[in-house]
């Protein structure tokens, strides 16, 4: 009587038939699920962007926040500096004109949602803004629905960082 090998037995061909297909069912798992999260995460990626407008016709100037993105954006915080130096609202160094403030830091800015951070009315104070401009440094840090989070200044050339954080001091309060 001859002996067959373990490998060529029938309950051994099919056992092994069964661990391999489990095993290309595993990984297909596996590669499936990076994908939908990878689809989940792309579907509520915040895209802020910074803009400033004037109008000397009017003699209106503002700077605004816009979420170009496909999802939500949790600002943690704004960083606001006039000749290098952290300015804790507005009023720091804008002063004697009408303005109409809104709040940036700490706020979530809905997808396709902007907001005006600052428009000032003043026709006379607004060659004195133009000039102040070059002088006003713009940072924000906000963060998507699942924390992956990301800095921008006036370049509007988001960096992707690890968390947001800044010392009370150089917080923008307004």
């Amino acid at each position: 009587m001859t002996k067959i090998a373990w490998y060529k037995k029938p309950e051994m061909i099919v056992a092994l038939s069964a661990l391999l297909i489990s095993v290309v069912t595993t990984i297909i798992g596996i590669y499936s699920t990076m994908i939908d999260r990878s689809y989940a995460r792309a579907s509520v990626w915040p895209r802020v962007e910074l803009f400033r407008s004037f109008s000397p016709e009017k003699g209106h100037f503002s700077y605004g926040v816009m979420n170009n993105g496909t999802g939500p954006a949790v600002i943690k915080y704004a960083k606001i500096t006039h000749n290098d130096k952290p300015v804790k609202k507005w009023s720091d160094f804008i002063v004697g004109t009408r303005l109409v403030q809104s709040h940036i830091g700490t706020r979530i800015l809905p997808s396709q949602a902007n907001i005006s951070a600052i428009t000032i009315k003043d026709k006379a104070y607004l060659t004195e803004i133009l000039k102040m401009d070059e002088q006003i440094a713009i940072e924000l840090c906000y963060c998507s629905i699942y924390d992956e989070c990301w800095m921008v200044d006036r370049s509007n050339q988001p960096i992707e960082i690890a968390h947001c954080e800044i010392s009370d001091e150089q917080r923008f309060m307004q």
